[in-house]
């Protein structure tokens, strides 16, 4: 028996990218500061520790869906730190920002290729081929 116009949908193809790019608002100074974030790097803005583990966009002919999976520690005065966050966060929604902190903000604004910052010294180590 032949099953005609039955098509089977499709998957939107992700791409990994080795960049997070995040926007940070300090509440007490009302200063946004932008910054990229290696994934398996951890940056530290004010008292928070953002550590992206993967970026995923989609290719330019599908519909835009910017996501990462991060985990957000907060530091303490004495030096220690305390998950606060695990999970997605969606460039195409920054109100459904997870993080719920007194001072600081920070959401997904893309994810990239790559940036001008320098990669961390593991990562370029590990570009780096083998002689």
């Amino acid at each position: 028996m032949l099953v005609a116009g039955l098509a089977s949908p499709t998957a939107a193809a992700t791409i990994s990218n080795p960049v997070a790019s995040f926007s940070g608002l300090d509440k007490i100074t009302g200063r946004i500061t932008n910054f990229d974030v290696y994934i398996n790097e951890t940056v530290q803005f004010g008292a928070l520790q953002i550590t992206p583990r993967v970026c995923y966009t989609r290719p330019p002919t599908e519909t835009q869906r910017t996501s990462v999976f991060v985990e957000v520690d907060q530091v303490s005065l004495k030096g220690g730190t305390e998950r606060i966050f695990t999970g997605w966060m969606f460039a195409e929604s920054p109100a459904l920002n997870p993080i719920d902190h007194p001072v600081y903000d920070i959401w997904l604004v893309d994810c990239k290729q790559s940036s001008d910052v320098p990669p961390p010294p593991a990562a370029a180590s590990a570009e780096t081929p083998a002689q």
